[in-house]
């Protein structure tokens, strides 16, 4: 089993997925966004997921008109959902009555200024994750920020983590911190390369 909450985000095949419940991965995203170029149709959503058992299964969505998102989700019987707008979640908590979960861009915030993000939400989601489409380096201010916070808010950290060795040394300096990697596509239909999220979630095996 794994030393860490870990979150797998834009799983889009078995492979993935089956691979990451089989060592112990908490959290599989799926994008039910249509225009996402991860996106998964309900009936491979319903593929996928009938392989899979002791697993929170999350819909992730950019979307921000919450009527559209809960029309959406009556296809997908998910345990969880991840929203990219703080807006929403005081709606959605009461009409889904399930668990949510936060992205945060930090390519939208100096590393400072993510505190008060957290402050003011963490009421309302179980998990916030942390991610950069911009490639964001794990810096000096952002470890001092994460060592600050890692105590009092559930943080999955899914940015700078080129390897097993940033990952080893991260969760070393910060034991309550978790982690979020992301899917890949197939080579083929059954064949995957699994690369560095094989290293990494080896890494935080339980020795």
């Amino acid at each position: 089993m794994l030393t860490k909450t870990v979150k797998i985000s834009n799983v889009t095949n078995l492979s993935d997925a089956r691979y990451c419940a089989g060592m112990g991965v908490e959290m599989l995203g799926f994008s039910i966004d249509e225009d996402s170029p991860n996106y998964i149709s309900p009936k491979k959503f319903e593929d996928i997921c009938s392989w899979l058992a002791g697993v929170t299964l999350v819909a992730e969505t950019a979307k921000t008109d919450p009527d559209a998102i809960l029309t959406t989700l009556a296809d997908y019987p998910v345990h969880a959902v991840q929203v990219n707008d703080p807006g929403l979640l005081n709606y959605l908590r009461t009409e889904l009555g399930l668990p949510l979960l936060l992205r945060v861009s930090v390519d939208l915030y100096e590393a400072g200024e993510i505190v008060a993000i957290l402050s003011r939400y963490e009421g309302e989601v179980t998990h916030f994750l942390l991610e950069s489409d911009n490639g964001a380096e794990l810096s000096e201010s952002w470890m001092q920020v994460l060592a600050s916070i890692e105590a009092d808010y559930p943080v999955l950290v899914g940015f700078g983590l080129d390897n097993e060795f940033t990952v080893s040394a991260l969760t070393e300096l910060l034991p309550n911190i978790g982690i979020a990697l992301r899917g890949s596509e197939e080579i083929r239909p059954g064949y995957k390369d699994f690369g560095s999220m094989m290293d990494i979630l080896e890494a935080l095996e339980e020795q």
